[in-house]
């Protein structure tokens, strides 16, 4: 098969794209044939090497975890599709190895679920690795419940977009930070109020909007920004990370770090809201498998509108 292949970590032009041969078939796996793959920006910090240090992983290493595509194999045992059943998946797996900016990748079959019906695959490919993310970091770890409020720094890219509109669908006040450009974008996945980071500081900005402060706070993008924000979040409230791991963090403040976790049932959950047109995927760009390197480039400077998206 033809896929994208790094040998060290480093710069993404190391990335090329070649053929290997697809791993076997293993009992509960199947092959799937990939329509299209999201790019995350976890996907440059690994081929950095940024997480190394945490990640078991095997070279040469095949990069992204996002995938929809055509059920194509099943091993002993997979027997919860057919083939040609429509798929999509957080291809995450405990070693860095087989990733899914390639023609094929085997997968356990926990790990799918359908596709929702009413998006092509070209948006499916968007939702697992930030869709999860958003679901887990809101609801599992920030416990948010109807008319709580949130506050989403870095709300435009690919996990706040979903934040923002999961938070929605349960009831809660959104209150969106990045930057102007993208403000008109924000409000109309459902935010109810806007912060421009460049311009206002963010922990002074969100009490004008919530004089007693927030309930969570949900950082999708750290540094300055989530320092900011501090003093708007109220003293029984939660503080959910998905880049800091708790690193100059008071103590005493609720605190939780998340790295999102295949889950087959809240895909589920996704695609039903996808059906119900209360998700909607914005893609700002697609790349072909041979754009890998730009579009690794592209994905971490997290200046990004919505989903980027390799077409194998």
């Amino acid at each position: 098969m033809k896929a994208a292949l790094y040998d060290s970590f480093g710069d993404p032009e190391q990335v090329k794209v070649g053929d290997i041969d697809p791993p076997e078939v293993g009992e509960g796996e199947v092959l799937v044939r990939i329509e299209a793959a999201g790019v995350n920006p976890v996907d440059a910090a690994v081929q950095r090497g940024h997480l190394q240090g945490r990640l078991p992983h095997t070279f040469p290493i095949i990069p992204g975890w996002d995938m929809a595509g055509v059920i194509e194999e099943r091993g002993f045992s997979a027997r919860r599709f057919e083939v040609g059943d429509a798929v999509f998946g957080y291809a995450r797996r405990p070693v860095v190895q087989w990733g899914t900016f390639a023609e094929y990748v085997v997968i356990p079959e926990s790990y799918l679920a359908k596709q929702p019906q009413s998006i092509p695959a070209t948006e499916a490919g968007a939702i697992p690795l930030t869709g999860l993310t958003a679901y887990q970091s809101i609801f599992d770890a920030g416990r948010l419940e109807a008319e709580e409020t949130i506050l989403i720094l870095g709300a435009s890219g690919g996990v706040g977009s979903f934040a923002i509109q999961l938070a929605k669908t349960e009831g809660a006040e959104v209150i969106g930070v990045a930057s102007q450009s993208n403000h008109d974008y924000m409000k109309q996945l459902g935010a109810d109020a806007t912060i421009d980071y460049h311009s206002e500081h963010i922990g002074e900005a969100t009490l004008d909007i919530a004089p007693e402060g927030v309930d969570l706070i949900f950082d999708c993008s750290s540094g300055e920004s989530m320092q900011q924000s501090l003093s708007a979040l109220k003293n029984d409230g939660k503080l959910v990370s998905i880049l800091n791991t708790g690193e100059n963090l008071d103590p005493d403040i609720d605190f939780e770090y998340v790295f999102v976790e295949p889950n087959s049932s809240q895909l589920d959950t996704l695609a039903d809201l996808v059906d119900a047109d209360k998700l909607d995927i914005h893609i700002s760009k697609t790349y072909s498998l041979d754009e890998t390197p730009q579009a690794l480039q592209n994905i971490e400077q997290r200046h990004t509108k919505g989903k980027t998206i390799i077409i194998p």
